[in-house]
């Protein structure tokens, strides 16, 4: 049996409160993720990496330590720092001449691996090298999809599926105009998809409506899809189950009157 998977008795009121948080609950915390270097890493994919941790902070993971695992071949590793850090999603990096600047983003489902896709990053941009200003860390990002692709293609589908999963941040109950100050722009066209990050900035229009402009303050990638590892639509549909404490009770037999009251 695994360390990890053993019932552990909490000794301390800390250690408790620890274990609780992992705890199933109907509304799930917001999903973090584990960015992770490849044995072969080099730099234009350590800085992607590390471009990619300072956009999904605090709900990210970065490790700093290079780790020699192949994941589509051997997922005993991903899974084993699933758990050691509770995180449901991940991005590997790693660096060879037959896959230069290669990215794996994927998801779990129960700390095992659900999908996971392969991108080749063919050119970067990052945030250092556009001088202009930043959201500040925690903003939670406007997502656009642009593409065909993205409703026709399987593939494509799932990896939209799987960017939302993965950039969407927290679930907030309402949104002021000021906070929607940042943009991630994806756009798959010719085998491609070009990732933009923009920073939304309300300039005065004369009305009540601002007029909004779009300024790119990066990081921004051009990546190629290489492979794929797709969970089975018996499997995909299990993850995306609601539990019932999350649906609508049905009433029956109830009537109305003319005013509406029942």
């Amino acid at each position: 049996m695994d360390a990890l998977d053993r019932v552990v008795k909490p000794k301390t009121k800390r250690a408790k409160r620890f274990l609780e948080k992992r705890e199933p609950k109907l509304n799930e915390n917001t999903k973090n993720a584990m960015l992770i270097k490849g044995g072969n890493a080099n730099l234009t994919v350590t800085e992607v990496l590390k471009d990619i941790y300072a956009v999904k902070k605090p709900f990210a993971v970065l490790y700093k330590r290079k780790n020699i695992t192949r994941p589509f071949e051997d997922q005993t590793t991903l899974e084993f720092f699933s758990k050691k850090s509770d995180c449901s999603l991940f991005l590997f990096g790693s660096h060879n001449k037959k896959r230069p600047n290669n990215l794996i983003i994927g998801r779990m489902f129960d700390y095992h691996v659900l999908d996971m896709i392969e991108l080749g990053v063919e050119k970067f941009v990052s945030l250092k090298d556009i001088k202009n200003s930043k959201c500040p860390e925690g903003t939670k990002p406007m997502l656009i999809f642009a593409g065909d692709v993205f409703d026709v293609n399987e593939e494509y589908r799932r990896l939209k599926s799987l960017l939302i999963d993965f950039f969407r941040g927290p679930t907030v109950p309402s949104i002021r105009l000021a906070g929607l100050e940042y943009v991630l722009h994806f756009t798959a066209v010719d085998g491609k998809i070009y990732m933009r990050s923009y920073k939304v900035l309300l300039k005065k229009s004369g009305c009540k409506i601002p007029r909004i402009e779009l300024e790119e303050m990066g990081p921004s990638l051009d990546l190629v899809m290489r492979r794929t590892h797709l969970a089975s639509d018996d499997l995909y549909k299990l993850s995306l189950k609601q539990p019932k404490g999350l649906k609508p009770k049905m009433f029956f037999n109830i009537s109305h009157d003319v005013l509406g009251g029942s």
